[in-house]
């Protein structure tokens, strides 16, 4: 497979820079339909080793705490586009071959297939195999004339066409259905903007968005005559205050042993000259105005830093690492510190580089911020941990994975 591969990238380079403007119109719209049809063909060779990838666990093997977290490493997916894609890949190994086929042979795109897949399940749950056969037969046909979006809503009354007698049963059975899917692809996506803003995607399902609407609704209207935000201001301004809101309750889970709390990192000196930025612990930065007006109701805690900006004192010792000492952790890793790992300080658990239980200190130079998957990964594999001469965390892979064994870091958690 990798030869034939090699043979159509080489084939597809030798397009790009193909002089499109000196086609004729009628062999320029024929140029466009085969590169599509191509790129539905390629999608249907890589469900195929996504499907292989993921059935031999060769990520977990890796270290990965699931195939969409290594495929959003390797391919530089999201995960939330990654776990579509082994879904499908999934679906289509198991379910009617003739979307694969369809696929394959370049007559549907991933979203059209991923469309009829969904389909076939809720026809063949609802009204047996021979029904949900004969709704991917219709489907695939109807795909040379209707979009994804347009494909799904005659899926909803295709039984209708295959299965009349149970049509208005199954119809709720779909609803039904398409609830449960709701719930699984809920999702929020809290993506860093270069210049240290926030950017939140997702899909709320039907109760969670009632909540919100609820939750904000009622902060989001304008102040008074001369409020000049705007709608989508006044929502960012509704979410500011519910997370406030939240925070003062008291009632938010603990994180790692600490409540729930923002940190923020800034010079004393200069900030009671009114002169000092800030950082979150989440590597975001603010303005001397922000930091200021935060400290009025803070707790300040001192922390000792040396020349370049290194914690070296934040605390007594103890077997735990909680408090202070935690708090320098997440100042100075942001997250899970295992390669490749986005996972953010309040999912992650302290771990002891060299374990206290053999002698190991409770102490910044021998401990390292680690999720659970990768905190249980790192206790039962070849992998190790050490700190870099710039106290940061690298991680060795085992031999078997890289014989060269370059140590590893993490750079999810930091700007460039």
């Amino acid at each position: 497979m990798l030869e034939e591969l090699a043979q159509a990238d080489d084939a597809v380079a030798a397009c790009v820079d193909a002089p499109a403007w000196a086609l004729p119109e009628h062999e320029l719209i024929a140029a466009l339909d085969a590169a599509h049809r191509l790129q539905h063909r390629l999608a249907a060779v890589t469900l195929t080793l996504i499907r292989e990838v993921d059935g031999r666990s060769t990520p977990r093997a890796q270290g990965a705490s699931c195939t969409a977290v290594w495929l959003r490493e390797r391919l530089r997916l999201t995960v939330p586009a990654a776990r579509r894609l082994i879904d499908l890949a999934i679906a289509l190994d198991t379910g009617n071959p003739g979307i694969r086929q369809a696929l394959a042979d370049g007559h549907l795109s991933l979203d059209q297939a991923r469309v009829i897949t969904d389909t076939a399940a809720t026809v063949q749950a609802t009204a047996g195999m021979q029904a949900a056969d004969k709704a991917v037969s219709l489907l695939t046909d109807w795909a040379s004339q209707f979009d994804p979006t347009h494909l799904r809503k005659l899926g909803t009354r295709i039984l209708d066409h295959v299965a009349p007698d149970i049509a208005d049963a199954a119809a709720q059975a779909a609803l039904d259905t398409e609830a449960r899917r709701a719930t699984r692809d809920r999702h929020l996506t809290l993506s860093e903007q270069t210049d240290g803003r926030l950017r939140l995607t997702g899909t709320l399902d039907t109760e969670t968005a009632g909540l919100f609407r609820a939750a904000i609704d009622p902060l989001t209207a304008p102040s008074g005559p001369d409020d000049t935000r705007s709608p989508g201001q006044r929502r960012h301004d509704a979410l500011t205050e519910v997370c406030r809101l939240a925070l003062r309750t008291g009632e938010l889970p603990d994180s790692g042993g600490d409540s729930a709390q923002i940190v923020i990192t800034t010079s004393y000196d200069a900030l009671t000259r009114q002169l000092s930025t800030g950082a979150l612990d989440i590597g975001l930065s603010l303005t001397p105005d922000t930091v200021r007006r935060l400290a009025c109701d803070a707790t300040i805690l001192p922390t000792i830093l040396g020349g370049a900006s290194q914690i070296l004192d934040v605390g007594r010792q103890r077997r735990l690492i909680t408090g202070p000492l935690r708090r320098a952790l997440v100042l100075r890793d942001r997250g899970c510190a295992f390669p490749g790992c986005d996972r953010p300080p309040r999912w992650c658990h302290a771990h002891h580089i060299h374990h206290w239980t053999d002698g190991g200190t409770t102490s910044l130079t021998n401990a390292v911020l680690l999720c659970g998957h990768h905190h249980r990964h790192l206790h039962h594999s070849d992998w190790t941990v050490q700190l870099g001469r710039d106290g940061h965390p690298e991680f060795t892979p085992p031999a078997w994975l890289d014989p060269d064994q370059i140590p590893r870091r993490n750079h999810y958690h930091r700007r460039t």
